[in-house]
């Protein structure tokens, strides 16, 4: 999953995004309000974790503004305040959960998972194309009934693929939504990640589902791409 991580004390920032990254997921950060709202309208996030107390914008303006203008992805807000008035002002604002801080990572962790629960169930409780299933809840992946052994990238990696079947998925497209914005386009990691995939999804299949767009990138596909 992408996430935008908003919080202005670099150590906690760095904690934050390394963890994050551990288990798998795309992390970008902001240290101020004005960029972390400026993200998060122009990015399609599946989470924002926001921090109240922000330099030019705190937490709770960034939550309302993103909500007005339509940003409907999950926020986990962080306070370093313990006070109801804060929490309702937050959630008030249009937060999901709030955690307060200092917290073990364990439940920050916890925390994202159940909103990221949330919101892979409305969007598909289960992605499948031809015999190929993933159970976003599970983590599970299965093709003709048999289970596929995915390191973390490779199942974020196909994640996505599977969440966007017959586009076209560019190099820069899929370095921003499996790595981050700062993502290389020059590297061939993407190259390498997905011959993995490719192995583990398709070899000994007559049907092929992962498809090379010469000078455009790849497409998870059940039809041949046109010539």
């Amino acid at each position: 999953m992408k996430i935008l991580v908003v919080e202005d004390e670099e150590r906690v920032s760095q904690f934050i995004q390394k963890g994050l990254r551990e288990e798998g997921h795309a992390v970008d950060v902001a240290f101020d309000g004005e960029e972390g709202g400026f993200l998060a309208e122009v990015n399609d996030y599946d989470l924002i974790i926001l921090d109240l107390m922000l330099p030019k914008k705190n937490g709770i303006m960034v939550c309302g503004e993103i909500r007005e203008r339509g940003v409907a992805t999950p926020v986990l807000m962080l306070t370093a305040r313990d006070s109801t008035d804060d929490k309702v002002r937050g959630l008030d604002a249009g937060a999901d959960d709030y955690l307060t801080k200092p917290f073990a990572f364990e439940e920050l962790l916890a925390r994202v998972r159940a909103l990221l629960r949330r919101r892979s169930e409305a969007k598909t409780p289960t992605l499948k194309i031809a015999d190929l299933e993933l159970d976003p809840m599970s983590r599970r992946v299965t093709r003709d009934g048999n289970p596929i052994r995915l390191t973390t990238k490779e199942y974020a990696l196909l994640e996505y693929m599977m969440r966007n079947t017959n586009k076209v998925l560019s190099r820069t497209l899929i370095g921003e939504h499996v790595w981050d914005m700062n993502f290389d386009p020059e590297s061939n990691v993407i190259d390498v990640y997905v011959s993995h995939l490719r192995n583990k999804v398709d070899k000994g299949f007559a049907l092929s589902l992962i498809h090379t767009m010469r000078g455009q990138g790849y497409m998870l596909s059940d039809e041949a791409p046109p010539a």
